[in-house]
């Protein structure tokens, strides 16, 4: 099971920020060549990003680099730069069709035979951040095996319904339900927008716990101190595995007594119910397994 509850963006022309990151341990660092970096230094980016991958995954952190979009024109030549044994995948924005996903996929399989990498090593993650892409969100979802995350952009949806984002982001309440809902129809990851007042934890917090109720399984970070709140966010509470872990015995005691349904603290333990904590304690296993060395 793939576990990214935190990808920590680190700007892909900065190569003294590259070089820090690589002790850091969130769940995935994403060096950006996109939006991040200034249109100038495009092709610089490019080059530093290349060069500090293979340091960024030695310690065992995914490397998802974020490349530009496909109607900029870089697309391909950011792929060929970082396609290889040390990626795990790449992030690519402005996604708005499921077409725009095969094309992406060929180009890959193309690079991938050039790196002498098997075909579908390289997973992706699509940023879902258009009116169109929303509207596609299912099908953009599913359209490749590839795909292991949809992450939800929240600055560049606004900007494409000309939208002003206000603090409680009650206007892109539907679409970000929406990219959940889709992901986990296509059996794939929902990550959830960025959140820039770095300097707020208890904000983070609060945003990061409304994103995880709605079906968010993790987060982007633009700053590492960000990291911890959220990984602890999207993890299984010592509480919550307890209960879930008490919630699977009291349901095996009573099937083991002929009996499909039972009670634990004064609720009802049915099949739904035990479905779901089995799924917790799996996600907690998961987690503990993902460890990076250090």
């Amino acid at each position: 099971m793939t576990v990214l509850r935190s990808l920590l963006f680190v700007p892909g022309n900065r190569a003294d920020m590259l070089a820090k990151a690589a002790s850091l341990t969130p769940d995935a660092f994403v060096p950006d060549m996109e939006d991040s970096v200034p249109v100038e230094e495009k092709t610089q980016a490019r080059n530093i990003t290349a060069a500090c991958v293979p340091q960024l995954a030695q310690g065992g952190v995914l490397v998802i680099p974020r490349v530009n979009a496909l109607d900029t024109g870089l697309l391909e030549d950011d792929l060929a730069a970082v396609v290889g044994p040390h990626i795990y995948g790449v992030s690519v924005g402005k996604i708005s069709t499921p077409q725009d996903v095969e094309a992406i996929s060929d180009i890959l399989a193309r690079l991938e035979q050039k790196a002498g990498v098997p075909v579908g090593h390289t997973k992706l993650v699509l940023w879902l951040e258009t009116a169109m892409a929303i509207v596609h969100a299912y099908a953009i979802c599913a359209a490749s095996p590839r795909i292991v995350g949809a992450a939800f952009g929240a600055e560049d949806f606004t900007h494409d319904m000309g939208l002003e984002r206000s603090a409680d982001d009650s206007e892109v309440a539907v679409p970000r339900s929406l990219v959940c809902v889709a992901a986990r129809a296509a059996q794939v990851l929902a990550l959830d927008t960025p959140y820039f007042l770095f300097r707020d934890p208890e904000g983070l917090r609060h945003n990061a716990l409304a994103s995880k109720k709605i079906g968010f399984k993790g987060k982007f970070a633009i700053h590492p101190s960000q990291v911890d709140i959220i990984n602890a966010t999207f993890s299984p509470s010592s509480e919550e595995i307890e209960h879930a872990r008490r919630v699977v015995a009291a349901f095996e005691e009573a099937e083991r007594a002929g009996k499909g349904a039972t009670s634990l603290d004064g609720k009802v333990v049915d099949v739904p119910v035990v479905k779901r904590a089995r799924a917790l304690l799996e996600i907690a296993e998961s987690m503990q397994h993902r460890q990076p060395s250090s």
